[in-house]
């Protein structure tokens, strides 16, 4: 993962400010340490799982 990638998106965070039309959403900028951490403990997740994933299509296709 690119670090200066993640800041940028913020993993989908929005903030919203005020603007002509009311409220406006926009991307934040940086994440907070904690923020980093979390959505890196996330991605390990959702990585072991395709793993579990990918190992049992493989027990399924050895066995036909």
């Amino acid at each position: 993962m690119h670090e200066e990638h993640d800041e940028h998106h913020g993993y989908g965070r929005h903030c919203y400010m005020q603007g002509h039309h009311g409220y406006e959403r926009f991307n934040r900028r940086f994440l907070t340490k904690e923020e980093k951490i979390k959505k890196l403990e996330e991605y390990v997740q959702e990585l072991k799982n395709e793993l579990a994933a990918v190992q049992e299509r493989i027990k399924e296709l050895k066995a036909k």
